[in-house]
């Protein structure tokens, strides 16, 4: 069993950044691809970003290419949501979720992909 404690949310001006952070438990953080979603009022949850095992591989939804970046310390169990040049469009709920898999470099793009999700935290870009 894995337990996702996501933090760093918060309420920023558009143009800010924000970083958020996401505690995994046990310590076999290593062995699973992690990834952020979001999820706006009304609306579906959606993929943001994902790495891989090792964090050699990232991957991003075209939405936030180029102003997100995803890394994550496994000494630490921590991976990282770095949000830059927010937009009010931004806002949501984003939750940091966890997939087991065999492959160091491979990444997940799919909800059902991920096995364990965090209870999510909130991010409000104001224009």
């Amino acid at each position: 069993q894995v337990q996702l404690v996501e933090s760093g949310g918060g309420s920023v001006q558009a143009g800010g950044s924000l970083r958020l952070s996401c505690a995994a438990s046990p310590r076999t953080f290593s062995l699973y691809v992690m990834g952020w979603f979001r999820q706006a009022p009304g609306k579906e949850r959606e993929f943001v970003a994902s790495i891989s095992r090792n964090g050699d591989n990232t991957y991003y939804a075209g939405s936030v290419k180029g102003r997100f970046t995803i890394s994550r310390d496994n000494a630490k169990n921590t991976v990282y949501l770095q949000m830059n040049s927010l937009k009010s469009e931004d806002t949501a709920v984003y939750y940091c979720a966890a997939g087991d898999t065999t492959f160091l470099s491979g990444v997940f793009l799919r909800r059902d992909d991920y096995d364990y999700w965090g209870q999510g935290t909130q991010v409000t870009v104001s224009s």
